[in-house]
């Protein structure tokens, strides 16, 4: 490894540089960690036509998918393995969080700290990040960004960054990606033999017998449907039960969905207008797996704006088309009915009724609610 600096930086700063190239090439080795990811490596190289463009360019890659399906632990793995390339790098995790703690100033001081190696910036105007960075070839990640000002005052425009410049940037909603040139990579679920070899890692760890464990993953996989956040969430606790334990655990998911599943999958709901909720409920409920003229006839009538509404449940991942079909994954449809069980313990008070006990019970007790 050959490291040239120049010589007229004083001795402290040498060091420092020296340290950080060392760290940098130490750091852009594939760990045990990244290696071990699954699928992982299939995912970068679909991505690497995004990332690879011309070297003189800046490069704005958006990673979009739905909750849990590993937006974060993807562009973790590319972060790893290309930020010794660049003079500056900075991964802000959950920037819609930051947000609402720091504020735009704050994220932005956060950002200039780490690209500059500088503590206790101070914000003067937003035309800091490109006077600072326009000759400056950088990494930036923005994880998990749910509103569009993150992206004007962070990025701006391609012509902030120094030649070379990479920015990657999370989302769940398609639409923010689209008013800045940015690339588009949508991230895939599990095919079922990624899902046994994920699965397989829970196996060794708790030595299930290999004809529990064939048992235990096929209803983990057909109950996940290639989402690595319940392969996760049902690996790390069903593995290490008993044979009856994890069958009454099992039954116990088809009326009561796992809460941990459930709060993460909510979050896409809960950035929904009134009305995208309401068109997203009567799908889940209702509508899925219907034709998509015939979703938008019986919305319309309902009153409600069909074709920007549907757009917007797409652009959030929480619907998909198949032959002109309306879809979506079980486990979504399962967060929504839940919304609507969890009205009332009443049925008969729910916004909603789809199951014929509930519509039976609520009739016979005269319960159902008058709609306002």
């Amino acid at each position: 490894m050959c490291l040239c600096f120049k010589y007229d930086r004083n001795e402290s700063l040498l060091i420092k540089q020296i340290v950080k190239d060392i760290l940098n090439k130490l750091l852009s080795t594939s760990s045990s960690d990244i290696e071990n990811l699954v699928g992982i490596d299939a995912r970068i190289q679909e991505m690497k036509t995004l990332l690879c463009l011309a070297s003189d360019d800046v490069r704005m890659v958006g990673i979009w998918g739905m909750g849990g399906i590993g937006k974060t632990t993807l562009v973790r793995a590319v972060y790893s393995r290309i930020s010794y390339q660049f003079e500056g790098c900075s991964f802000l995790e959950n920037v819609a969080e930051d947000l609402k703690k720091k504020g735009l100033i704050g994220l932005q001081e956060k950002l200039l700290s780490h690209l500059l190696e500088e503590e206790n910036l101070n914000m003067k105007e937003l035309t800091s990040i490109k006077a600072r960075l326009h000759s400056k070839k950088v990494l930036i990640v923005l994880d998990n960004v749910n509103d569009p000002t993150i992206l004007e005052c962070l990025i701006g425009n391609q012509d902030w960054f120094g030649r070379g410049s990479t920015i990657i940037i999370t989302t769940r909603d398609k639409r923010l990606l689209l008013s800045h040139k940015i690339n588009l990579y949508k991230v895939h679920k599990f095919n079922d033999d990624e899902a046994l070899e994920f699965l397989a890692r829970y196996s060794l760890k708790h030595e299930l017998l290999r004809e529990d464990f064939l048992e235990l993953s096929r209803v983990v996989i057909c109950y996940a449907q290639g989402l690595p956040l319940a392969l996760t969430v049902l690996g790390s606790f069903l593995f290490s039960m008993s044979k009856e334990e994890w069958r009454d655990q099992l039954d116990k998911l088809k009326s009561i969905p796992n809460m941990k599943i459930h709060e993460v999958l909510k979050i896409s709901y809960d950035g929904l207008d009134f009305e995208e909720k309401n068109i997203f409920l009567d799908i889940a409920c209702f509508l899925k797996g219907e034709d998509k003229n015939y979703v938008k006839e019986i919305l319309d009538y309902c009153g409600f704006f069909s074709v920007s509404g549907i757009r917007a449940l797409a652009d959030k991942s929480l619907i998909s088309f198949f032959h002109n079909r309306i879809m979506m994954h079980d486990l979504i449809q399962e967060m929504g009915m839940e919304i609507v069980r969890q009205e009332s313990h009443n049925p008969g008070q729910r916004s909603r009724l789809w199951l014929h006990k509930d519509i039976n019970d609520a009739l016979k007790k005269n319960t159902v609610r008058a709609k306002k």
